[in-house]
């Protein structure tokens, strides 16, 4: 396991490496002057020479490079040119609510998925099988926004069930003020014991979560239903059924483990997709997240904080990707020896 270990961290740290640069890449690449962005449009040519310097705009690329990893490795991810706050404090700001609605929408997804999955298997060529197929393909299909706004049109706005927007009830900001700690609404209030605000988080969390929660569950459904199907059809599915084990029995206590391993690795690219993925559900539902503070930075150009989500979003999928890996050398040692 410690060969494997630092194997994978390896592997890893070069993805990440290669990511930077390709970030800085793209930012010395996008159209317009950071300068003038900062400085605005009628900054005099002492103020564009002042804000070049500041961001080093006039040194050489290769010290340009130097000087952007030197920071980042230092923690400094630039000054943001939209809000003029360093993009850090921003990101630290925005990612909480992104990660929350994302992370309740994957449990959502594995709980309604890893049992359709095992259903779709169990019953296979069947009724339940073909339900499960049917769904999961429309769920892997449906636009995310043309989802979106049919949820608020039927349980918003027609049946009156959840919360159209937002993120919790702003009038509760005077009745129920809220102490920050992890900047996670949700895990804050429930720290604190404000249930009020708890109670709207959750309401508000229901229609968001539900739509990015379907494309995950979706494959993740069918990507169970394969892997059990595979697993089942091995030599010691066989030794089972002739020991007397009925096919449930198969499936569920000997045939899922090793049958979560593709499911696992499916799970990292699953989580950062959604991230993406939910930038459109923010938008649609005025979630005061990553999608709305990327979607602000691209109108403004503003290429330190577009490079700053970008970068996140990297490392966030580097490191599902490396926890998928060591959960896989734990679940089958297998993986490991590869």
């Amino acid at each position: 396991m410690p060969g494997y270990l630092i194997r994978r961290l390896g592997q890893a740290l070069l993805v990440v490496a290669g990511v930077i640069v390709l970030t800085f890449a793209v930012m010395r690449l996008v159209p317009g002057d950071p300068a003038v962005a900062y400085a605005g449009p009628k900054a005099t040519a002492a103020e564009l020479a002042d804000a070049r310097r500041r961001f080093g705009l006039d040194d050489p690329l290769p010290v340009q490079l130097w000087n952007y990893v030197r920071d980042l490795l230092g923690g400094d991810w630039g000054t943001s040119l939209h809000t003029r706050r360093p993009v850090r404090d921003d990101l630290f700001q925005a990612f909480p609510a992104s990660l929350e609605l994302v992370g309740v929408a994957l449990v959502v997804a594995l709980v309604v998925g890893i049992p359709l999955g095992i259903a779709a298997a169990r019953y296979k060529g069947r009724l339940p099988d073909l339900s499960v197929r049917l769904s999961s393909m429309l769920a892997v299909s449906v636009p995310v926004f043309w989802l979106a706004l049919a949820l608020q049109t039927v349980f918003a706005s027609g049946l009156g069930w959840f919360p159209v927007a937002g993120e919790y009830d702003a009038s509760l900001d005077r009745t129920s003020p809220l102490h920050l700690y992890t900047n996670i609404t949700a895990v804050d209030a429930l720290i604190t014991g404000n249930w009020p605000i708890l109670a709207s988080t959750l309401s508000h969390l229901v229609l968001p979560a539900l739509v990015i929660a379907a494309y995950p569950a979706g494959v993740v459904a069918q990507m169970t239903r394969a892997a059990l199907i595979e697993e089942s059809s091995r030599e010691h599915a066989r030794l089972e059924r002739a020991l007397g084990f009925g096919e449930t029995a198969v499936l569920t206590r000997f045939s899922l483990r090793p049958a979560l391993n593709p499911v696992l690795a499916l799970i990292a690219l699953v989580f950062a997709y959604s991230i993406v993925n939910g930038f459109l559900v923010e938008a649609v539902f005025n979630w005061p997240g990553l999608g709305r503070y990327a979607a602000d930075s691209i109108r403004s150009l503003d290429t330190p904080a577009i490079a700053g989500v970008t970068l996140l979003v990297a490392v966030l999928y580097v490191v599902a990707n490396l926890v998928v890996d060591l959960l896989q050398g734990v679940v089958d040692p297998r993986v490991r020896a590869r």
